[in-house]
């Protein structure tokens, strides 16, 4: 079963991160930061969508902007922690 679960998890470098805020949002601006610089070290892709363009994001995530999702599954919201980000895509967490 361990062999058949580690075939299946993806690579960082195959992981998409969506990180769904909004244009004046200080939140957004530090999970901006924060999503750049893991994607960066880790190899994964990101993507940004504006809530404030897309009804269907509007109404499930306007209380919880900044939304990060990864391969379109809710990861965290508001505030994003980079080393749980580098987990949740498969990487190890740098140290301190």
């Amino acid at each position: 079963m361990s062999a058949l679960l580690r075939r299946k998890r993806k690579k960082p470098a195959e992981r998409v991160v969506t990180l769904v805020g909004k244009s004046g949002c200080h939140l957004c601006e530090d999970a901006r930061a924060v999503v750049s610089a893991v994607c960066a070290e880790t190899g994964a892709s990101w993507v940004e969508r504006d809530i404030t363009e897309d009804e269907e994001l509007y109404k499930e995530y306007w209380e919880q902007i900044p939304v990060v999702l990864i391969d379109g599954e809710q990861h965290t919201f508001w505030r994003v922690d980079p080393a749980r980000l580098r987990r949740a895509l498969g990487a190890d967490a740098k140290p301190g």
